[in-house]
């Protein structure tokens, strides 16, 4: 396929036929497809002619009217060429106008042309006038203000459409009449908070103002959320909601304070299907955190333990309790073998789509572990894709291996590809 034929928009790939199937869209996925292109066609990158190609390519939906059912509008922080396309939509209102579902997400925004980006922005959503869902990760006060007055704008019709609010690393800090701008959304039905900052009692006590339910679906909490005593009341107004909830970092709570919060969890939020505990340095906290597995378990879906010190012989009895389907399980910790054999034999009523087993032993016990995870996973075919790892390699990287699992209907993959990514899971929360 040639420059100049995207430039003049004569591409026979692109038929109307084939257009008229193209129901999604996804903007920075073009843009990076097409500079990846670029680089691999011509050995070099130029901005210049890779915006010429992405405005051309994007003409070609936009004279052809494509009835898109969705369009995500994606910013990140190493986005280019943003600004023209923006201005593309803008200049053909149809296009926006016949679009279903609207999409955005805001990662981060270059700061030579913030302002040009968000005003543009603003204009397509009060063009559209149906935004359902938006993802705001934002780094001053003065960007959130901004996309505060958009929420509760008349002119953005956001209070009649707007359903799903993301935060991702928000920094909540002197934001004040949080609770009036939500209380003018009266579509809102799912609200998710992830690894955001200062999710203090000034921040929470905005939410427990709140005349209308908080319907918080997800709570992501670490090291630098400053949390206090104030959660657990968040989790007391909202617990019922929540479908997916983590805390990076367990350890760097204050004792009672972490007890406290997954006794909250525990009695408040019967609902989580998504468990990720990262940080179990104690013997306190393991039977707390197997009480929350077991209590929430009928809903259960996925699951991640991360622990660097505390061995796998206290976490045997996780076998006994996971649910008899899971749609991950990521286990992060020091592996002794006799105790892997147990948990194995604990969890043979299991059956797991992707399981990732990284150990964290200073031993190499490849030799000793890989025959448990064949006789106990491999030959009852309980996965459907796996990977293990330690320090040193991982079962990827041994061929004969990993077509000796194929034959047992088991993909083994790079443990980076199989990896959780928080990024592919925050533009799926609805």
């Amino acid at each position: 396929m040639s420059c100049s034929k995207i430039f003049s928009g004569n591409l026979p790939e692109l038929t109307e036929n084939i257009i008229n199937f193209i129901k999604y869209l996804n903007l920075l996925k073009i843009v990076t497809s097409v500079e990846n292109w670029f680089y691999t066609a011509s050995g070099f990158n130029n901005l210049y002619y890779i915006k010429k190609l992405i405005i051309s390519l994007l003409k070609i939906f936009v004279e052809n009217e494509v009835n898109l059912h969705t369009l995500e509008i994606e910013i990140n922080f190493c986005i280019r060429c943003f600004d023209g396309i923006l201005e593309l939509i803008l200049q053909n209102p149809n296009f926006i106008r016949n679009i279903k579902n609207l999409k955005l997400f805001i990662l981060r925004t270059n700061n030579d042309n913030n302002m040009l980006i968000i005003n543009r922005v603003l204009q397509v959503i009060n063009l559209h006038q149906n935004l359902k869902n938006i993802l705001l990760s934002l780094h001053s006060n003065k960007e959130f203000l901004f996309y505060q007055s958009l929420l509760s704008s008349k002119d953005s019709n956001c209070s009649n459409t707007l359903n799903t609010i993301t935060f991702y690393r928000v920094d909540f800090k002197g934001i004040i009449n949080l609770d009036k701008t939500i209380e003018q959304l009266n579509v809102l039905e799912s609200v998710h908070i992830i690894y955001c900052r200062f999710l203090n009692i000034s921040f929470i006590q905005q939410i427990l103002n709140l005349i209308k339910p908080f319907k918080l679906k997800s709570l992501f909490i670490n090291a630098t959320s400053e949390i206090d005593e104030s959660l657990l009341l968040l989790l007391q107004k909202s617990g019922g909601y929540l479908k997916n909830f983590s805390v990076n970092r367990l350890g760097y709570f204050w004792s009672e304070l972490k007890q406290q919060i997954l006794e909250s969890v525990i009695k408040y939020c019967k609902s989580i299907k998504f468990l990720d505990i990262d940080g179990i340095k104690n013997e306190i906290i393991y039977p707390v955190v197997l009480n929350l597995i077991e209590n929430i378990k009928q809903n259960l879906n996925c699951l991640f333990i991360s622990s660097e010190r505390f061995k796998l012989n206290g976490l045997q009895n996780l076998g006994q309790i996971l649910p008899s389907k899971l749609e991950y399980l990521d286990l992060t910790l020091c592996i002794e073998a006799s105790d892997f054999e147990v948990f194995l034999k604990n969890s043979k009523g299991t059956f797991i789509k992707k399981l990732l087993i990284r150990d964290l032993n200073q031993k190499n016990n490849n030799d000793i572990i890989l025959p448990y995870i064949k006789k106990y996973i491999m030959k009852e075919k309980r996965v459907r894709y796996l990977n293990f790892r330690n320090l040193y390699n991982e079962l990827f990287d041994f061929s004969d291996e990993v077509k000796e699992f194929k034959l047992y209907n088991i993909k083994v993959q790079k443990y980076n590809d199989l990896h959780f990514d928080i990024y592919q899971f925050m533009q799926k929360l609805d």
